[in-house]
This record gives C-alpha cells, sequence and structure tokens, in this order.
C-alpha cells in the first residue's frame, strides 16, 4: 500500500486550516492545536519544518505565530510532502539512481521513475487550496464533474489552467 506519513498528512490538515479565508492571518501553534486536534508537540515539530522549507513564515513576539508564506493557491501538495517527506518516489532506484542493491540486474527499475514523476507531476499541479473543504452534491446533476465545487478562487484557477480544472474534474464526488 502506498501511503504517506502520519506527519505529513497532519501537515497537510494544519496547512488546510491556516488556509481557510476568515480565519487570522497568523496562528499560533496552540490554535492550530485546538483548532486540528493535532497534539501541540507534532504541531510545533511540522512547523518547524515547514518553515524551514519555507512554506510557513514563523513571527515573533506578542502577537506571533505561523502563516502561510505565500498564498495558498501557489503552495503544491508535492512541496508539502517534499518538506515533510523528502521526494515523492515509489522506489528508492526512482529517487536516487544507484540506492539500491539490485538496481544492475532489475527488470522493473526503467519503469518506476515514469511512474514516479506521474504522481509528482499530479502533486505539483495540486495546489493546497484544493484540499480545503467544498460543497458536496449527491447524484449527477448538470454540475457533474465540473469545478463547481470548490471555492471561488479555485474555480478561478481552474478556469485559467486547463491541467488544474482536469485534476479538479478527477477528484469531484
Amino acid at each position: 500500500m502506498l501511503r504517506m506519513s502520519r506527519l505529513t498528512d497532519y501537515g497537510l490538515v494544519l496547512l488546510t486550516h491556516m488556509a481557510q479565508g476568515g480565519n487570522p492571518a497568523v496562528r499560533t501553534a496552540q490554535e492550530l492545536a485546538r483548532c486540528s486536534r493535532v497534539p501541540l508537540p507534532t504541531v510545533s515539530k511540522i512547523l518547524k519544518e515547514l518553515s524551514k522549507a519555507g512554506i510557513v513564515a514563523s513571527q515573533r513576539g506578542r502577537h506571533g505565530g505561523y502563516s502561510l508564506a505565500r498564498p495558498a493557491e501557489l503552495i503544491s501538495v508535492a512541496a508539502v510532502i517534499e518538506a515533510l517527506e523528502g521526494p515523492v518516489a515509489l522506489t528508492e532506484c526512482s529517487a536516487h539512481d544507484g540506492a539500491c542493491s539490485l538496481q544492475p540486474t532489475c527488470l522493473a527499475k526503467d519503469h518506476w521513475g515514469p511512474i514516479s514523476r506521474a504522481i509528482q507531476r499530479t502533486l505539483q499541479r495540486m495546489p493546497l487550496s484544493a484540499l480545503g473543504p467544498r460543497l458536496v452534491r449527491l447524484g449527477g446533476g448538470p454540475h457533474a464533474g465540473s469545478t463547481v465545487g470548490y471555492p471561488p478562487d479555485l474555480q478561478a484557477l481552474g478556469a485559467s489552467r486547463p491541467d488544474v480544472a482536469q485534476d479538479m474534474k478527477e477528484v469531484t464526488p
């Protein structure tokens, strides 16, 4: 089974909370722990890593905390995964050439690179803003397979970028 780590899952949860409109631009680790129900020590660890990667910005002082370093539409899911886990790759050989002792005799090695790159491209095109809440429609209806259930800013992004619009259609319930 392919699965990202719990730390990365929690990191995406925290960033999704930070990206919500109407919330304060700067959030403390305590606020994020409370609203996400992720334990405070874990929140602190994740925010430190995301800050090092330039995904969040930290501010010191009485009104300090963390904020997104750039708009959620410009932060890819791939960037978050890479910040918390390293390169997106299915196998060692698709991430680091020569990292596997079986590489000289492996018959499958030539296939893992393209598969990993396809996954990487999909995650790179998926903005953090796509992970936020969206309207849920029951049944097919006239908007089935469209981006209508997404927030307006993401609908606009989908309208301007056909690759994003296609990805959004693929994940629309």
